[in-house]
Order: C-alpha cells, then sequence, then structure tokens
C-alpha cells in the first residue's frame, strides 16, 4: 500500500478472560502473548500500532516493550467498542482505515491485515472489509462455533450465520448436510472506515445480531456495506483456552522463538 493508503492497527487486550485469565500477559518464550502480537502488527505495513486495554498492567507491559497503549473504559461490550474509543482519542479523519487485529492471534501472517486494508481502500463506496477462508471438513461445516460467511459475486458480504449455510437441499440426511462444498468460514479480522467504525459503534445491537451473537450483523441489518477477502486457508487459530496456549507455545518455539 502506498503511503497515501495508510492504514492503523488497533489490538484489543482485555485482562479478564473467563477460560484463560490474564490471558494478554501470559508467556511464551520469554515474552507476553501481548507482545507477540503487537510484533505481528509491526511487520505490516500500518502506519501506526496502538494497543487498547483495559486493564493498567497491560499499559505497563507494553510501554515496556515500547509499545503505544491507550487506557479505555472497562465497561465495553467489545473489542469494536474498545477500537472506537481509541479512534477518537487518537482523532483519526473520517476516511482513515482502522485494522482489528485481536489480542490472543499471534500467528495470523502479517499480508493479511495489508490486504484486507487494501481491500477497503479499493472500495470507496464499502463501510467494513474483512475475511473469510474455504471450509475444510463437514464437522467444521456443521459446527456452531464455525461462522459461516455467504458472499455475492462481487465480494460483498450476504449474511453471516453459526448455521450451516448454504444449505444443500439435494444434499442432507437425517436433518443435517452431507456435502460442505463451497462453503467459507469467515475470520474475524476486520477493516473498518473510521466514520462508519463510530456510527456502527453508536447503533444499538440488532434482532439479528442477539439471536446469532454476531456483531457484523448489526452492520448489514443498518445497510452497511462489507467487503470479505478470501483466503486459500484460514489463518492459525488463536488463544482461547489452555490447550490453545500450549499450540501456540510449540508453534512460535518451531518457527525459532
Amino acid at each position: 500500500m502506498s503511503s497515501s493508503a495508510e492504514f492503523h492497527i488497533v489490538i484489543p487486550a482485555r485482562f479478564s478472560a473467563s477460560r484463560l485469565p490474564g490471558k494478554p500477559l501470559v508467556d511464551i518464550g520469554g515474552r507476553p502473548l501481548i507482545q507477540w502480537v503487537f510484533d505481528c502488527a509491526r511487520a505490516t505495513s500500518a502506519a501506526s500500532v496502538t494497543i487498547a486495554t483495559d486493564d493498567e498492567r497491560i499499559r505497563r507491559a507494553a510501554n515496556a516493550f515500547g509499545a503505544e497503549a491507550v487506557l479505555t473504559a472497562a465497561e465495553h461490550a467489545s473489542g469494536t467498542d474498545r477500537i472506537a474509543e481509541v479512534v477518537r482519542a487518537k482523532r483519526l479523519g473520517p476516511e482513515d482505515i482502522v485494522v482489528n487485529l485481536q489480542g490472543d492471534e499471534p500467528l495470523t501472517p502479517p499480508g493479511v491485515f495489508n490486504d484486507v486494508a487494501a481491500a477497503l481502500r479499493d472500495r470507496p463506496n464499502v463501510d467494513i472489509a474483512t475475511v473469510a477462508a474455504p471450509i475444510l471438513s463437514l464437522e467444521e461445516f456443521l459446527d456452531p462455533s464455525c461462522v459461516k460467511a455467504l458472499r455475492a459475486r462481487d465480494g460483498t458480504a450476504l449474511y453471516f450465520s453459526r448455521a450451516p449455510v448454504p444449505w444443500p437441499r439435494d444434499h442432507a440426511a437425517g436433518g443435517l448436510p452431507t456435502v460442505f462444498a463451497g462453503a467459507w468460514r469467515h475470520i474475524g479480522i476486520y477493516a473498518y472506515r473510521v466514520k462508519s467504525l463510530l456510527k456502527f459503534a453508536a447503533w444499538p445491537p440488532t434482532a439479528l445480531e442477539n439471536a446469532e451473537k454476531l456483531e457484523q450483523l448489526r452492520a448489514l441489518e443498518y445497510g452497511m456495506r462489507i467487503h470479505v477477502v478470501t483466503l486459500d486457508k484460514a489463518p492459525p487459530a488463536g488463544i482461547d483456552t489452555p490447550q490453545d496456549l500450549e499450540r501456540v507455545r510449540a508453534a512460535l518455539g518451531r518457527a525459532g522463538a
């Protein structure tokens, strides 16, 4: 991306986590998890990288390894709301682009963030860009934790669902699909135009969002356009559980960490 198409990365990092409390500060190869994520962000072409946290311990740790960190309100309902607070504090322009990098995903290739920002930059009539990858198994297709993305031919998002969609009407048995070809898994990476992010954060949750527990449906219900960038394969998963933490430790160790 050229200098005229700069984007910014904000990393929401909350201290509390039901399955892994203090997750941003867990040790991986002698460094806290949040530092690995920050280094991933620094490897992109982003003009700035900011950690948005609700906890002074995370802010101090981030400052110790040279990161800009903003202490945000504790009561935010989502990382998106936390990012919106940072955007306002930094006084970013309405057409600036902000990419959300989750604070527990140190293994995503940096090029993915460049690509999702470029997709939004190149489409001035689009509000948000996000990412999807092919679903690789029937088990994944049927799993409600795997969010499916439905796209128009031009890449515009039609819908996101935890249900197995598109439903293969002619290939179902016992009330369940038997094929999954052509289905896409949504990857929770977002690029926002600042003006769209601030509108989105000001709207109350919607009926579809509440039903599926997917906040991107709020954007669709209010008429926003979302572009879906497709990858050849999904990036490695982030860290939600102690088992995930050991997997990431092993992966970063193999990478020479």
